[in-house]
């Protein structure tokens, strides 16, 4: 079964990225979150009917300046900061998002059981630039 599930085609690891335009600050969080789908597929082995219940178990973020995390959590857009990460340099840096996905299969209708191991799909990269804020002074009347 594991075989037949590493030959499944998965939908590529997609993310985004808050604040959004491609641009962060340097020394502030930068959120990172996904919204994964469940996945049901319906194959057949050997003439038996198998459904598959397909779903993301695990998430490694990559943030481009050598750092990465792994983490079971999807990330949630701001403002609950869940996978946040600090750019200590200005720059451009290409994040990613891999995503391993595990599946429970039943052979014609019958009891669920967990597929052995799983599958990690390798995200495609997003550019991200780190610049520093500059500080302005604004009046006000006068």
């Amino acid at each position: 079964m594991a075989i037949a599930f590493q030959r499944i085609p998965l939908p590529p690891s997609t993310f985004t990225v808050q604040p959004p335009g491609g641009k962060t600050l340097v020394n502030f969080d930068t959120n990172f979150f996904t919204r994964p789908p469940n996945l049901d597929r319906t194959i057949r082995l050997l003439g038996q009917r198998v459904d598959l219940r397909i779903r993301a178990s695990s998430y490694t973020w990559h943030f481009g300046d050598g750092e990465s995390t792994a983490t079971d959590k999807p990330g949630a857009p701001y403002p609950r900061l869940l996978i946040t990460h600090n750019y200590v340099r200005t720059g451009r840096y290409a994040t990613s998002m891999d995503t391993t996905w595990v599946a429970d299969y039943r052979v014609g209708g019958g009891n669920w059981q967990p597929v052995p191991g799983g599958v990690t799909i390798t995200g495609s990269s997003v550019g991200l630039r780190a610049i520093e804020a500059s500080p302005t002074l604004v009046g006000y009347g006068g």
